[in-house]
């Protein structure tokens, strides 16, 4: 039995490498001769620096940046592969929500200042081309802050001139934003990558610099747009500590930024409003490329191959339910498997609202870790073994075709 292990991690709790293992040890528990190919897996956010290192034989090394307040210090990774041609780099490592506790959430005090400055850290360690995750962020700043570090200057109202060696910029800011000198100037980007499933955008003209030669890919989960009322402050801001009416101010304060950005056009793009606009900051000052996470991944890690020949896909993530078919992992992998005809089941630590609209995207069944009544913090609490019984649950059930 040819069996392919490829989940998310269970945020909060496991990380993909723990799940695939928790999930290997129920497999080999009922077939103990088993083929078992783990493949952890990631989306965007958190985990895709391991996941891409462990893909490609890689290499991570660690900086320390600004945090998603302005006077917080962390140590994030930087994922090297391609022999440092290309960088891996997830956003929410320097302005990640997971590093606020819930007291300090508040989207007009943070900053995506430490992600530009990660970005800076692997340009100048030779990548001429940074793939940038950006699920799981604490911001809401439409990624001013980000440039202002790679050195951007973000011009106020006022006249007043800030750059990477001025006050760090944050959410409360957007709403003053005159003009931002891209990064990038559009003659200076490279050509489309093979895969691309967004667009490229032009930023407007800037002078050469140490990242005109460096392409830039977004992997982005969502497909929300800047602003409006499926835009990142009313849909994501209250889940980053924004109240009411600040949800309405950052809103309002991101609309301006698009229409004096010079870039208008690129608000109402497919992703455009993820991680608080910084996939909008990310197409109008870097010209990058927006594109899937889990795509992106699934090159990498050479999904499409592993699974060839398998009898079944195993797959997860800690909570599927109606937004799991935008894009998260459990689906993305269930949509190969569909291609190639290969039973996908996935184990995940919660099913919520609308969760069964995952079967139309090829999962053919879902099941949870949960096997009684029992509280979230006791479900985390024993994730790994909930895991590994789920699973060898699941492959009492399947018999292969022969």
């Amino acid at each position: 039995m040819h069996i392919v292990i490829a989940p998310d991690k269970f945020k909060g709790c496991l990380s993909a490498d723990d799940v695939a293992e928790a999930m290997a040890r129920g497999v080999r528990r009922v077939h103990p001769d088993a083929r078992l190919d783990l493949c952890p897996m990631a989306d965007g956010g958190e985990g895709l620096v391991s996941a891409m290192v462990r893909a490609t034989g890689g290499r991570t090394v660690k900086r320390l940046v600004t945090g998603p307040l302005v006077g917080m210090k962390v140590e994030a990774p930087i994922g090297m592969i391609d022999d440092g041609s290309t960088a891996v780099i997830e956003m929410s490592a320097a302005s990640g929500l997971a590093l606020l506790p819930a007291d300090q959430r508040n989207p007009l005090r943070t900053t995506t200042y430490g992600t530009g400055e990660l970005i800076r850290h692997a340009v100048q360690m030779g990548a001429g081309r940074v793939i940038l995750g950006i699920g799981g962020s604490a911001t809401v700043d439409g990624g001013i802050g980000c440039a202002q570090a790679c050195g951007a200057t973000i011009t106020f109202e006022n006249g007043t001139p800030y750059s990477s060696g001025g006050r760090r910029l944050t959410g409360a800011d957007v709403a003053n934003v005159l003009k931002v000198s891209p990064v990038k100037s559009p003659a200076e980007k490279p050509a489309d990558g093979k895969g691309m499933v967004r667009r490229r955008a032009a930023a407007a003209i800037a002078p050469p610099s140490e990242f005109a030669h460096v392409e830039f890919i977004v992997a982005c989960d969502v497909g929300n747009p800047l602003y409006g009322p499926d835009g990142a402050a009313p849909i994501f801001g209250p889940q980053k500590g924004a109240t009411p009416e600040q949800v309405e101010y950052l809103d309002s304060a991101l609309h301006k930024l698009a229409q004096r950005s010079g870039r208008p056009d690129l608000a109402m793009a497919p992703g455009a409003g993820a991680a608080g606009g910084l996939g909008f900051g990310m197409m109008a000052f870097f010209g990058a490329t927006l594109r899937s996470g889990i795509e992106i991944v699934m090159e990498a890690t050479r999904l499409r191959q592993r699974l060839d020949g398998a009898d079944l896909c195993l797959t997860g993530e800690g909570r599927l339910d109606g937004q799991s078919a935008a894009g998260k992992t459990a689906v993305g992998v269930a949509r190969l498997c569909k291609q190639m005809q290969i039973p996908c089941i996935a184990i995940a630590g919660s099913i919520g609202a609308g969760a069964e609209a995952v079967y139309d995207e090829g999962i053919d069944a879902y099941f949870s870790i949960c096997d009684g009544p029992m509280s979230l913090d006791e479900a985390m609490a024993n994730a790994s073994t909930l895991l590994t019984s789920a699973a060898a649950n699941v492959v009492r059930l399947h018999r292969p075709a022969r």
